[in-house]
């Protein structure tokens, strides 16, 4: 994730998954694993970036972006990556749904800081 929050993607096409989850109460080590899943994500192969943001009531959104579907079933098998999904189901969930979606046009806009 960049410093302004924005990923940096690449010109389309791409690949978007998209993790829209309910928290559970209370932190349970959630915190320290969902660092650790970003820092692992970012180390997989076609992995370009990710946006993510949570609301006061637990409603969460994460957007990992990737180059490929093989690239998007590696990251799925990863051994550790596999083990915080479980405990995700058992513990710090109430609710998710993922979605992988093929980015077939973007556009931006930003407004020019005028010093």
């Amino acid at each position: 994730m960049s410093a302004s929050g924005f990923a940096k993607t690449p010109k389309p096409p791409y690949y978007a998954v998209i993790f829209s989850s309910q928290r559970t109460d209370g932190d349970k080590g959630y915190g320290q694993m969902a660092d650790r899943m970003a820092e692992l994500a970012a180390q997989q192969p076609g992995f370009l970036g990710m946006e993510s943001t949570r609301g006061a009531d637990g409603f969460g959104i994460t957007v990992a972006y990737f180059d490929s579907e093989e690239n998007i079933r590696a990251w799925k098998r990863n051994m550790e990556h596999a083990a915080a999904q479980k405990k995700g189901r058992e513990v710090w969930y109430s609710h998710y749904e993922l979605r992988v979606a093929k980015v077939e046009r973007a556009y931006n806009f930003a407004t020019s800081q005028l010093g």
